[in-house]
């Protein structure tokens, strides 16, 4: 099982990269750009690279869908960048602005913001409404995996 691979979207290029379980821990460079696969930063996504990682990354990804005139989503945004720092590289974090994924926001049904998703093998597990602290968020999210 330590041999298992998984694939990793990259966080800039969006390209699907294979990586070693074992090798999670390490610094890995994406296979097309070389730039690293993990940063301990959300990645901004839109709604193309969002489709990439939920569908095609075996790691879960948590996202903060929130608007640049949100109060709530702007004090919450440093919570979540420490929130990456110390959930990856065993999820993915990232941002999705809802202003500009409209489509997107809708189809997923988005009420209110900041909202965070929890994407799990291609499909939402979990949804929490509301800004959180950093602390709040690695919480909920660790509990949300599946064992």
């Amino acid at each position: 099982m330590s041999t298992e691979s998984l694939h990793v979207v990259c966080p800039h290029c969006h390209t699907t990269n294979r990586v070693g379980r074992v090798d999670l821990g390490k610094v890995t460079d994406c296979g097309r750009c070389h730039r690293p696969l993990f940063e301990g930063h959300p990645a901004a996504l839109d709604e193309a690279a969002f489709e990439k990682h939920v569908a095609r990354s075996d790691l879960p990804v948590l996202v903060d869908f929130w608007a640049p005139w949100c109060g709530p989503c702007r004090m919450m945004a440093p919570a979540f960048e420490q929130a990456a720092a110390q959930l990856e590289p065993h999820l993915r974090l990232a941002k999705v602005n809802t202003e500009e994924a409209q489509n997107l926001a809708a189809r997923l049904q988005i009420r209110s913001i900041p909202t965070l998703a929890l994407f799990v093998g291609g499909r939402e597990v979990a949804r929490q409404p509301g800004a959180m602290g950093a602390a709040d968020i690695v919480r909920w999210a660790r509990a949300q995996l599946p064992r």
